[in-house]
């Protein structure tokens, strides 16, 4: 319940945010993402979990988050290839990237990461999927 609530809003933030402002994310933004995704690809929930913000973390502790994931997003926990698409930054500095995703289960999926700035590191503080046909 909490996964799909988490992607709602995350969906109604990135409408919202993606209309407010064309600008580009900085590429800093999409590391957190792609070196999370590498993390998963190892099966090294351990270090993706250093990638997730601090209310992410608030949400799941480390073992609800591998749980959360494997169970929520399988392309995401095992994906083969993953490109940014899109990415922009809102008017209250979060940035979202628009990431196309295949999974080693042969579907690909359009995810939306939202990221937010701690400590000086872009965290992942959300994402939601939805299925791609094709594109990847």
């Amino acid at each position: 319940m909490r996964t799909l609530l988490l992607g709602l809003l995350v969906l109604v933030a990135a409408s919202a945010g993606w209309a407010q402002t064309t600008r580009s994310a900085p590429t800093e933004a999409t590391e957190p993402v792609m070196k999370q995704l590498e993390a998963f690809r190892r099966g090294d929930f351990d270090t993706a979990y250093t990638f997730a913000s601090s209310e992410i973390k608030e949400l799941f502790d480390r073992s609800a988050f591998e749980q959360m994931v494997r169970n929520g997003y399988p392309e995401i926990a095992r994906s083969t290839f993953a490109s940014v698409a899109a990415s922009t930054v809102t008017a209250n500095g979060h940035v979202y990237l628009q990431v196309k995703i295949r999974g080693s289960n042969g579907n690909s999926v359009e995810a939306i990461y939202e990221l937010v700035l701690e400590g000086g590191q872009w965290k992942i503080n959300a994402v939601t999927a939805r299925p791609d046909p094709g594109l990847v």
